[in-house]
């Protein structure tokens, strides 16, 4: 099989004009127009096939950056670098504004503790549930015990009652007596007589 060849990552640095083009609609399409603006001058530029603008993904800190003002003024320019793989475009800021770099480590921060938060509420439930697991578990086997020792009581009554039972239907065999010589004879002069 052959190899498909990587296309070079290109990336070049524009300064975008965005008044001539934000000035041609109403004030309050003027920042969307704005962000329309940066993708159709990227793909002239960038040379996209077919002019394609779903190909041009616009980077969060630009986009803050035009619409931090809102809706109505957007800035009249951006320098912005855009890179290039195959038929994608991407754009960021070529030096982030101090305010956006401050903004920036803000939330990293916050996102950071967070994390840290989210990770202790894990791992303090994973602990409440391993205690919960080992608890259920110790009253399992008290359980078990108790059952044990409650069906030892029932096959020992169980027992009692079989040989009670056993005693009332079972006759006692009659004891022999021994008889002395005189006492035979005796019976039978009696049983002569008769």
């Amino acid at each position: 099989m052959a190899k498909k060849k990587q296309e070079p990552k290109i990336e070049k640095v524009y300064t975008i004009p965005l008044r001539k083009e934000w000035l041609k609609v109403p004030k309050y399409k003027r920042s969307k127009k704005a962000v329309k603006a940066i993708k159709e001058f990227l793909v002239r530029h960038m040379k996209i096939r077919d002019r394609d603008l779903k190909k041009v993904k616009i980077g969060d800190w630009v986009n803050k950056a035009i619409w931090s003002r809102g809706i109505k003024s957007p800035p009249h320019k951006i320098t912005v670098k855009a890179t290039k793989q195959g038929d994608n475009v991407t754009v960021d800021f070529v030096n982030l504004p101090n305010k956006f770099k401050e903004e920036d480590k803000r939330l990293r921060r916050k996102l950071e503790k967070e994390r840290k938060r989210l990770n202790a509420m894990a791992k303090k439930k994973a602990e409440e549930e391993a205690k919960r697991k080992a608890e259920e578990a110790a009253k399992k086997a008290a359980e078990k015990v108790e059952e044990k020792t409650e069906e030892e009581k029932k096959k020992e009554e169980e027992k009692k009652e079989r040989e009670k039972e056993l005693r009332k239907t079972a006759k006692p065999e009659p004891q022999q007596v021994k008889i002395s010589k005189q006492k035979k004879q005796v019976i039978q002069r009696k049983a002569l007589k008769k």
